[in-house]
């Protein structure tokens, strides 16, 4: 797997990973909707921890910025 996701993607996913989970033990979201947010919470940390998001395949995007290499 070639890492395709940046810092700051990165630190967005698990925000709204963290917010997600509060709306569902805070009894906010319930129901099947809840255990939705839980599942797409734990995709969204999940992918955060190894840099990889299989959507962006398809697409051929990244958030990860490529390193510039100097001609010296």
């Amino acid at each position: 797997m070639k890492k395709n996701m940046g810092p700051a993607d990165r630190i967005i996913r698990v925000i709204i990973a963290a917010i997600m989970t509060a709306l569902y033990f805070s009894g906010t979201v319930t129901g099947t909707l809840g255990i939705a947010l839980i599942a797409l919470s734990f995709i969204f940390v999940l992918t955060s921890l190894v840099s990889f998001c299989p959507l962006y395949l398809p697409f051929g995007l990244s958030t990860l910025r490529k390193k510039m290499v100097s001609k010296n």
